[in-house]
């Protein structure tokens, strides 16, 4: 008995195996993930992390992210936000990022992000993977511990800027520009 595949079912069956290729090159945007769990993380009580959409495709389209024409978070922006919570290890994971930062009302630069929340626990030892961070701004939050010794390998970093007010009157600032400017 022989039997002749008609040139539909032939058709049909590349279509589906196209498919499926097309499909297993299609996975979950590890900075998305990390950015959500970040978002799960924190008490948000002015939504302003709302539009963070763990279903779409990349998080560049999210308010307060900025990204590369790459597509890759460059820069996080939740100064002043009214958060609170704990950063989460999975920051570490965005690998170009340079700035968590903030802008002023006026949108200049001021330093970077994070600044005047109240961002709570230990600095993540992760965020010495993110070998392009430029500049780190942990002031006005309720962070304890020392900042990581991670951050020594960051070559890019240059500013790092942690305010701590232990209780009872005792201030101490840290204020870190490192000497090595970028050449002009």
């Amino acid at each position: 008995m022989d039997r002749k595949v008609s040139p539909i079912s032939v058709l049909c069956f590349l279509c589906l195996i196209l498919v499926f290729y097309r499909l297993s090159q299609v996975s979950g945007n590890a900075e998305g993930d990390a950015l959500n769990a970040l978002k799960t993380n924190l008490a948000d009580p002015n939504n302003v992390l709302q539009s963070w959409d763990p279903t779409l495709v990349n998080p560049c389209t999210w308010f307060h992210v900025t990204c590369s024409s790459d597509n890759f978070v460059t820069r996080v922006d939740l100064g002043n936000a009214n958060l609170s919570g704990q950063l989460v290890p999975q920051l570490g994971q965005l690998p170009y990022l340079q700035y968590l930062v903030d802008w002023t009302d006026c949108g200049i630069l001021v330093e970077p992000e994070l600044y005047s929340n109240n961002i709570s626990g230990r600095v993540p030892y992760e965020l010495g993977n993110l070998t392009n961070l430029v500049s780190l701004d942990l002031y006005l939050n309720n962070l304890t511990g020392p900042i990581p010794d991670t951050l020594d390998k960051l070559q890019k970093l240059r500013f790092l800027y942690e305010l701590h007010i232990p209780q009872p009157f005792t201030i101490i600032i840290k204020f870190v520009y490192l000497t090595e400017v970028l050449p002009e």
